[in-house]
């Protein structure tokens, strides 16, 4: 995300938000941020290549809209003005953009695109290469190359035109995007320096390899385009998993109706092999659901009433009826296209950096070779074509594509190959801080057990067991937490009938309390509980014992006599012990934060091999998260919804399950499919982003670094300058493109470090 301004805003700016026909790549991005950037009354300004969308905050007493409007047009992107944003979203998703209900736009074929950042375009899934734009230029330059070098041995005076022709056909269109770009304050673009370098060439009788450079270049950015296509399909795949209708249920009777339409609390039916509709809960039937298009998860999983489902996933056997719980708009699918929108915002901070390089680098690479060309024959007397030619090849030679496109390339296909496993991170930034931390805080309920609690035991002291229970209940009527809902469910299996209650309120840490049949009764952890009234040393006895079993105890009372215990057992999830020996053989401290009793975390700590501080109030783990940053970077798991200030306050905040809202909105990154193990995957997806990004960046300045001195001793010349140009910057996205056959768990740890084939507070 880039928030610029080069004025401040006054209350008369106004959010605008710009379907940008075009900008769809990281490149295109950010010559657009660039732009925007430098306009007076600016501000909050967010793009997304994905989606092809611009938003910002515009004062137009400072800059009118029109002359935002010209800008994008003089860059050779077409913008469209988007009243809402669910219409920038449905215009964004679609593969075919039809535009002439927007007033003011410019009603061409835009097919492929000429701006001032690059020549390139993603044709629609399935379009073969040379049907696009940069495809049929490519191909015309060629043959034009091609008939130029056949004239050379018929006359080789005519094969010069053939050469001049295929030069200006391929450079006038770089020409003026170069001539746009400076005009708007980036001079020293990429065009720019490609440009003088083959004008260049002509003018000093070499027209045969500025022919050759500017069809390098042009096979360079067809080849990007193609790479910018495969990197998005997969962001843009997900707006097509949702069904476009869905079976309502109304009087007992099915009606096709369009899915959008769906509105909270309605009925839908799925039958066998059909997609979900939308997020909901099953009321009746069982069946396999597939949740891999939306989580990533590869075995269907065995879902019946009561449990949740995802627009998307596909019903394999039986019939179910599910309430929908979500709108369109904002179901699972929608909240991972807005999260992957948001994190191509959100730069690491070698992107960062590499940004800040490239202002400096570019003019640099043209000042050097100014005085490579004019130095040696003006100081030294040497002869002037030589120096000439050097310069002109030093200009080609110092072409950013490459390191550029290094960072953002790898950091799109990480996030792309992650989202498709059920692994959302918010960004770059995130990506890149992920696999750096020293230390993994782990909550305990939700997060390394299952979260789904059972009440294992129900003792009576001043009331039956039955009592007990029905008391309990209604104390925890209405809670979402799980050991509430443990109880509740233990009441609805036991068929007692529970009483209302009112008044209810939790104590952070500590309880909850509640009115029932005129007393306020409390359920309590034993440390609370021992701390308000008297508990006889036998029951003490008993609440030991039960901790030391790995069970969570809980005390019912009232303001002064223990009316009954209950103990509840969460499992720990399945992959936990694995998952803990993973991030430990990576060389990560995990430790456990809980507020559930010292005996409990102990139990489930020491069965799954990791550290446990125990009896913790939400401050408790804000200060330790704070202690244990002072020994380096921090990651917080939690289930996103008790542990947002823990998430918030860590370096890294990971939601286990990211449906949930605060999950989204605190975390920094969230996992689908709700596995410990998912945790070593996100902290291995970082480390392999990180080696690409560094081998890319790498590879591109060594390069450079070989070709610079082979170029000053007269080994290499204008074609190979470009070719290997044009060469790196294929390698550096081939080799980012690597990252989206990305795989983690098991078939990642086979194929080696690459990754590629080879509250409560409890």
């Amino acid at each position: 995300m880039t928030t610029s301004s080069n004025a401040p805003t006054t209350g008369d700016a106004a959010p605008l938000t710009y379907f940008v026909d075009g900008m769809d790549c990281a490149s295109c991005v950010q010559k657009v941020e660039q732009m925007v950037g430098r306009l007076p009354g600016t501000a909050e300004v967010k793009t997304s290549f994905s989606k092809q969308t611009l938003r910002l905050e515009l004062d137009e007493t400072q800059t009118p809209r029109t002359v935002l409007e010209k800008n994008l047009k003089a860059l050779g992107y077409t913008p469209s003005l988007l009243e809402t944003a669910q219409s920038a979203q449905s215009r964004a998703a679609s593969d075919h953009h039809d535009h002439s209900e927007h007033a003011g736009h410019d009603h061409t074929d835009h097919g492929g695109h000429d701006h001032a950042g690059h020549v390139h375009e993603v044709l629609p899934a399935g379009t073969p290469w040379y049907r696009g734009k940069q495809g049929k230029l490519v191909i015309t330059s060629g043959v034009l190359l091609a008939l130029a070098w056949g004239f050379g041995f018929i006359e080789p005076g005519l094969s010069v035109y053939g050469y001049i022709a295929a030069t200006v056909l391929g450079v006038w269109p770089l020409a003026k995007q170069a001539y746009a770009s400076a005009r708007l304050g980036d001079p020293f673009s990429i065009n720019m320096l490609v440009s003088l370098a083959a004008v260049g060439a002509v003018l000093i009788g070499q027209a045969a390899e500025g022919a050759v450079v500017v069809f390098f270049f042009a096979i360079g950015e067809l080849l990007e385009g193609v790479a910018a296509g495969r990197a998005r399909a997969g962001i843009q795949a997900l707006s097509a998993l949702a069904p476009k209708t869905a079976l309502l249920m109304e009087n007992g009777v099915a009606r096709e109706v369009p899915a959008d339409t769906l509105q909270v609390g309605q009925t839908v039916q799925v039958r066998p092999g059909g997609r979900v509709p939308a997020d909901g809960t099953i009321l009746s039937g069982t069946s396999s659901l597939d949740d891999s298009p939306v989580t990533g998860e590869s075995m269907p999983v065995s879902k019946t009433v009561g449990d949740p489902v995802f627009a998307g996933s596909i019903n394999t056997d039986g019939v179910l009826s599910i309430q929908v719980d979500r709108e369109a708009s904002d179901n699972t699918i929608a909240r991972i296209i807005h999260l992957v929108e948001e994190a191509e915002g959100s730069k690491a901070a070698t992107a960062r950096f590499i940004d800040r390089f490239s202002r400096y680098y570019t003019p640099g690479v043209v000042l050097v070779s100014a005085l490579v060309a004019l130095v040696p024959p003006l100081v030294f007397g040497a002869e002037w074509s030589p120096w000439l030619y050097k310069g002109i090849t030093l200009l080609l030679i110092g072409c950013p594509c490459a390191l550029v496109l290094s960072v953002p390339a790898a950091i799109t296909s990480g996030i792309s190959a992650g989202t498709r496993r059920g692994l959302l991170i918010k960004g770059g930034a995130a990506l890149e801080a992920i696999g750096t931390v020293k230390t993994v805080a782990f909550d305990k309920t939700g997060t390394l057990t299952a979260g789904k609690p059972r009440v294992t035991d129900v003792l009576g002291v001043g009331a039956s067991e039955n009592e007990v229970l029905r008391l309990a209940a209604a104390v925890e009527a209405g809670s979402s937490h799980p050991l509430a809902q443990a109880i509740t469910k233990e009441a609805a299996k036991a068929k007692v009938t529970v009483p209302a209650s009112q008044d209810a309120k939790a104590i952070a840490g500590k309880g909850v309390s509640a009115s029932v049949e005129g007393r306020e009764l409390f359920i309590s952890s034993p440390q609370h509980a021992a701390s308000t009234l008297n508990v006889a040393a036998d029951l003490q006895n008993k609440l030991t014992a039960l901790e030391e079993a790995g069970k969570t105890a809980v005390v019912l009372h009232s303001e002064g006599e223990v009316l009954g215990v209950l103990a509840i057992r969460d499992e720990p999830r399945a992959d936990a012990r694995e998952a803990i020996a993973r991030l430990r053989g990576m060389g990560v401290n995990t430790v456990m934060l809980t507020g559930d009793n010292a005996r409990t975390g102990r139990a489930i700590a020491s069965g799954l091999g990791l550290e446990v501080q125990s009896e913790l109030l939400p401050e408790d783990k804000l200060r330790l998260i704070s202690e244990m940053k002072r020994q380096g970077g921090v990651a917080m798991v939690g289930d996103g919804i008790n542990d947002a200030p823990a998430l918030a306050q860590a370096d890294v905040g990971i939601a286990m399950g990211g449906g949930t809202d605060v999950a989204l909105e605190t975390a920094d990154a969230a996992l689908l499919r709700e596995r410990v193990g998912d945790v070593a995957d996100l902290v291995q997806l970082s480390r392999d982003t990180m080696t690409n990004i560094k081998w890319n960046i790498a590879f591109a300045l060594g390069l450079k670094a070989i070709f610079l001195v082979t170029t000053l001793l007269g080994y290499t010349n204008l074609w190979m300058a470009i070719l290997a140009d044009t060469g790196a910057t294929a390698i550096v996205t081939a080799n980012a493109l690597r990252l989206l056959g990305w795989k983690g768990g098991s078939a990642q740890r086979a194929s080696g470090p690459s990754g590629l084939p080879a509250s409560r507070g409890v």
